[in-house]
């Protein structure tokens, strides 16, 4: 049973008791058509389709790290945040195991989130530097973010199959902001992969030969006379930026490119 069911009050929760349940990929293909946003946050928030990843996210949350022994973890799938009508999409990978997975908000709560938000405040796209819990007063401007998989997954790699059951999901998303999206910026190859995918899944074509995945890379994405950037980005992994691989310059120059791309002021 989910940690959190719908109803409950929980910080973001956008579902209801009357929820409809996605058990089955046929179920999320069905499940994703036709609804407004938040019907459709509402119907990711309480997605079972993937046994794996509902066993994983669930036992980390009954688990739990000791840091957090004293929280309530969310422990189910993470909607999109940010801004319904956003010029800019972020996409990422999946919610981390303590991070989204434990505060209900997509990049929250989890050393990634505190280098990305930190970059988006500074380039003016986040209201403040950090973002903790859900109910921290936290607003994105001109800005949504959103996961590829959305439940997180063991060791951060969901397979091919989690991949294309999650995918109705995002592509129903950016169906619904596709008309307000200027400028997406993709966190890692994953996540370049995944907003090309989910384009093409819409209907639009990539302008090629500038569509292979790299820190800064562009292309551009192409639906007759409508044109959007897409901006590649090294994910903000510990990985990465423990390394010196991703810097915060490097981070501040792409969402910089991306907040001057997608005109905020007009």
């Amino acid at each position: 049973m989910s940690h959190v069911p719908p109803g409950t009050g929980w910080p973001s929760d956008p579902a209801t008791p009357q929820t409809p349940v996605a058990a089955t990929a046929a179920q999320v293909r069905r499940l994703a058509r036709a609804v407004p946003l938040d019907e459709l946050d509402a119907r990711v928030s309480v997605c079972r389709a993937c046994p794996r990843l509902v066993w994983w996210r669930e036992d980390v949350a009954d688990t739990k790290r000791a840091a957090y022994r004293d929280e309530t973890y969310w422990g189910r799938p993470i909607p999109g945040w940010g801004s319904p009508t956003p010029r800019i999409l972020i996409v990422g990978l999946a919610p981390a195991a303590h991070g989204a997975n434990r505060t209900g908000r997509v990049f929250t709560g989890d050393r990634s989130g505190d280098w990305l938000f930190a970059s988006l405040h500074r380039v003016g796209l986040a209201r403040i530097p950090t973002s903790t819990r859900a109910d921290d007063g936290q607003e994105l401007v001109g800005t949504r973010m959103v996961a590829t998989v959305r439940c997180a997954p063991p060791q951060n790699k969901p397979t091919v199959t989690e991949r294309d059951t999650c995918a109705p999901w995002i592509e129903a998303e950016l169906g619904l902001l596709v008309e307000h999206v200027r400028v997406v910026v993709a966190l890692g190859g994953y996540g370049w992969d995944a907003t090309l995918r989910s384009y093409a899944a819409i209907g639009w074509d990539v302008v090629r030969p500038k569509s292979r995945f790299g820190h800064g890379a562009e292309a551009r994405l192409v639906n007759g006379d409508r044109e959007v950037l897409l901006l590649g980005c090294y994910h903000p992994s510990q990985q990465n930026t423990f390394t010196g691989r991703l810097t915060e310059p490097m981070l501040d120059a792409v969402l910089g490119r991306a907040a001057a791309a997608a005109r905020l002021s007009e």
